[in-house]
C-alpha cells in the first residue's frame, strides 16, 4: 500500500468504482468511506484524489457504476406498458443492491451507463408524443417515484420491524392498533384498519405507478374545444 498519494498506475476512475461497489454491498453507503474504498484497491485514501476530489464525487461515480448493468425492457408495445416495465425493472433493480436507492437518490450524475439509460427513455417518451418539456419532466418524476418508494420500503415500518419481526407481522400489529382506536373518535381509521395495512408492497406500488400513468396519459389527450361544449348545450 502506498503513503505518498501519488497517482498509481493501474488506478483508474473504474477500479475505483468497483471497489466502491464491492464496499457498499459489505458494509453500507454508512460504511462507504474514501478510506475504505483505498484499502480496498491497496493504496491510501490520498491516492484517490487524483482520480475523485471527494466522497461527494465518489458517490457520482458509484451512482453511475451501479446502473452499469441495468437492462431496459423491450422497446415494443404501448408506451403505457413500456414506462411500467421501466419502472418494475427500476424497483427490482435497486431492491437487489444494497442501498443503491440512498445512493441514488436526488442525484443527477450522468456517466456513460446512466445516460444510455436515460437516452433510450427519453427516446420512448418522444416517439410517444410527449412534447421535449414533459418528456424530460416525466423521466424525472417516474425516477423520483421508483427510488421515493424503494427508500419507503427498505426503512422499517416501525419498531417492531426494525427489532426484527417481518414487515407483514409489524403491518398486522398497527393494524390492530386502528381495529383498537375509539371508533366514536376514530371511524374511519377503525374501518379502513384493513386497507390501509394489508396491501403488499407489490400493491402499493402498482397502484401509485398506474395513478401516475393515468396522469401522463392524459398529457397527450387533444386539448378539448370548450366551443364544443356550448354549442353542445344548444342543441
Amino acid at each position: 500500500m502506498t503513503e505518498d498519494g501519488a497517482a498509481q498506475p493501474g488506478l483508474s476512475r473504474e477500479t475505483i468504482a468497483q471497489a466502491a461497489l464491492r464496499v457498499l454491498e459489505r458494509e453500507g453507503i454508512d460504511g462507504l468511506s474514501m478510506r475504505k474504498v483505498g484499502a480496498e484497491v491497496g493504496v491510501q485514501a490520498a491516492s484517490l484524489y487524483w482520480h475523485v476530489r471527494n466522497k461527494e464525487q465518489l458517490l457520482d461515480l458509484l451512482t453511475d457504476a451501479l446502473m452499469a448493468d441495468a437492462v431496459p425492457p423491450p422497446r415494443t408495445g404501448h408506451w403505457r406498458d413500456q414506462l411500467r416495465a421501466y419502472c418494475e425493472l427500476h424497483r427490482q433493480y435497486l431492491l437487489g443492491k444494497r442501498d443503491a436507492a440512498k445512493v441514488a437518490a436526488g442525484r443527477l450524475a450522468p456517466g456513460p451507463h446512466i445516460l444510455r439509460l436515460m437516452e433510450d427513455q427519453l427516446g420512448r417518451l418522444r416517439e410517444a408524443g410527449f412534447s421535449a418539456a414533459d418528456a424530460a419532466l416525466t423521466s424525472h418524476l417516474l425516477g423520483v417515484y421508483v427510488q421515493g418508494f424503494v427508500l419507503q420500503e427498505q426503512a422499517p415500518l416501525s419498531a417492531t420491524e426494525a427489532m426484527g419481526a417481518g414487515r407483514r407481522a409489524a403491518a398486522t400489529a398497527v393494524g390492530d392498533q386502528f381495529r383498537a382506536l375509539p371508533e366514536a373518535e376514530f371511524p374511519h381509521l377503525v374501518a379502513l384498519a384493513g386497507d390501509l395495512t394489508e396491501p403488499t408492497m407489490d400493491d402499493r406500488f402498482a397502484f401509485g405507478l398506474e395513478r401516475l400513468l393515468d396522469g401522463l396519459a392524459a398529457l397527450l389527450e387533444p386539448p378539448t374545444d370548450p366551443t364544443e361544449d356550448r354549442n353542445s348545450t344548444h342543441e
